[in-house]
């Protein structure tokens, strides 16, 4: 497919599908002039990065150790207990996506072109015994979940993932465009981020009330109990969101179409990353609601990823 946010010539032209960039860094080279549309093989010596993105029979094949290649935050710290370590991740992305017409709820939309994946909701939750659940922002006050610059944090796994916009593999990848292939959707369509922030959300702040009485939260690090009847929504809970159509220029997945070719933005603003996908995928957890559902049923708890 044709990537039309593009307004140059990529600078490494492959001659056919088998031919593969080689890049190795010492942490600080440039790996900004790759085409990561393209087969390439990154290596990165300080980080232990290593990720081959090979195209074969129509679909893209990522092979990861899913080690970031770029400085990240102290792991573990006091919101998050979990240390970085290697994992060994394959994933599959067609190279021809196509739009179904639906969005459905991706709690793994896609991943990085380094090899970290995006995940930008969280397992964490407040259950309140009037029977209202408030799923928790990775992005907010109330609760340390030790997010680093990068938005990222570690699963008890091991996996580093990105909640947000991964600023310092932005700042790796920047050759001084205004748009920056830095992923790929779960779906096979790429997923951007605008240095400029042209393209905008169209979430905002639901205007109607919380409701819950005794609420409680815990982990295994700390425990919370309060009320959020006639609280006004803040940004902390992801039902304090709400999806309108028309209010700025992306979809309900963060996504947009552009000279006919859809891809999704990856923003400052929430939801940061798409909570949903629109073309066909595999989603290999439980599925969930699409954003702007009833926010008092979220998608099924996961297995103490955050």
């Amino acid at each position: 497919m044709r990537y039309p946010f593009f307004t140059a010539l990529p600078l490494f032209i492959l001659l056919g599908c088998s031919t593969q960039q080689q890049i190795t860094s010492s942490g600080n080279g440039d790996i900004s002039n790759i085409d990561y549309s393209s087969s390439y093989q990154l290596t990165d010596r300080e980080y232990g990065t290593k990720t081959t993105m090979e195209l074969r029979n129509g679909s893209r094949i990522m092979k990861t150790n899913a080690l970031p290649n770029h400085p990240t935050g102290q792991f573990p710290n006091a919101g998050n207990p979990n240390r970085i370590s290697a994992q060994n991740a394959k994933y599959t992305f067609p190279m021809e996506p196509k739009l179904t017409g639906e969005s459905r709820w991706a709690r793994e939309p896609g991943v990085a072109v380094n090899g970290v994946k995006f995940e930008p909701e969280t397992a964490e939750r407040f259950v309140c015994e009037s029977g209202e659940v408030y799923k928790i922002e990775a992005i907010q006050e109330l609760i340390n979940l030790g997010l680093d610059q990068n938005l990222a944090h570690v699963q008890p796994t091991g996996a580093y993932h990105y909640h947000g916009v991964p600023q310092a593999l932005v700042e790796r990848l920047d050759k001084g465009e205004d748009i920056i292939l830095i992923g790929y959707a779960k779906d096979g369509f790429p997923m951007y981020y605008s240095q400029s922030g042209r393209y905008k959300p169209s979430y905002v702040l639901s205007q109607d009330p919380r409701t819950g009485e005794i609420c409680e939260y815990r982990n295994p690090r700390q425990s919370l109990s309060d009320s959020f009847s006639d609280t006004r929504p803040d940004g902390t809970f992801v039902s304090d969101w709400v999806y309108v159509e028309g209010h700025g220029d992306l979809d309900e997945c963060n996504g947009i179409t552009i000279d006919g070719e859809y891809g999704y933005l990856v923003t400052k603003e929430y939801p940061y990353v798409s909570r949903c996908l629109k073309g066909e995928f595999t989603e290999t957890r439980p599925q969930g609601p699409p954003p702007g559902a009833h926010p008092h049923r979220p998608p099924p708890r996961g297995h103490g990823e955050d």
